[in-house]
């Protein structure tokens, strides 16, 4: 059998930029119990590397049409399904806390935990073909975990239309709510989601790992122990070697050295 999830180091000819590609292709990339598995592992094992991004796509004709409904139905028994959607909580969660930024390369159909997928990821680049639902409520299934990030991405009424909905919007219309940044043409779409992951990788990997994590801890606290948490990350971030480098380069007016 194929691998799940292809791993591509310095993807897209850029150093430090590490291509993950969902592989169930004639599945519509539904994730599977050994899916979720196998990219659970790959993320965990990026995030304990040196790589600086991470770019998540899929093979085929779409991103991620969610879960698996078919391997659902074979067992249905409320423990199964709380184990089931506790795994993919997990992994969705490593996203989030892994330090690489993670950017979504969507094509086709993000549907349901594949629309999720997009919104637990950093930043997303789609196709302008491209299209988004949280559409379990048409099976009568409330898309209740997509909806957790969702809500996260989009405003409470735009989250609220899609989950009760179940309708698809397009790419211009994710990019205008806030559930990806940029869309290009099909024939583009790779151009697009280069210049951003390198643009990301050539910065200080301490910098941006630091970011990241505060950028997520910051949202989910109050104003005031958000500024408390921000203080503290910029004093740290200060101290380091790349920091001290690129500081010293602007007050020195050169580009800064960085590795």
């Amino acid at each position: 059998m194929s691998e799940l999830v292809l791993i591509e180091p310095d993807a897209y000819g850029t150093k430090g930029v590490v291509g993950l590609t969902l592989n169930r292709p004639d599945a519509f990339n539904a994730l599977s119990e050994a899916m979720l598995e196998a990219l659970e592992r790959a993320l965990q094992d990026i995030a304990d590397s040196d790589a600086r991004v991470v770019v998540l796509a899929g093979a085929g004709r779409a991103f991620c049409a969610g879960h698996d409904i078919k391997e659902m139905r074979a067992e249905p028994a409320l423990d199964y399904y709380r184990a089931l959607f506790a795994r993919c909580s997990h992994m969705m969660l490593t996203l989030q806390r892994m330090p690489q930024p993670v950017i979504a390369r969507v094509h086709g159909i993000a549907a349901a935990a594949g629309c999720q997928l997009v919104a637990m990821c950093d930043l997303a680049v789609a196709s302008s073909d491209a299209r988004f639902a949280v559409s379990g409520v048409n099976l009568g299934l409330f898309c209740a975990t997509p909806g957790v990030a969702l809500s996260r991405n989009v405003s409470r009424k735009a989250a609220f239309e899609m989950l009760m909905t179940g309708e698809f919007i397009d790419a211009v219309t994710a990019r205008e709510r806030g559930l990806v940044n940029r869309v290009a043409a099909p024939d583009a779409l790779d151009d697009a989601v280069r210049s951003l992951a390198a643009t990301i990788a050539a910065k200080p990997r301490e910098a941006v790992a630091a970011g990241k994590g505060l950028f997520y801890r910051q949202l989910e606290s109050g104003i005031e122990d958000a500024y408390a948490l921000a203080s503290e990350t910029m004093a740290c971030n200060m101290m380091e070697d790349a920091t001290l480098e690129g500081t010293q380069a602007f007050v020195e007016k050169r580009p800064p050295r960085w590795d």
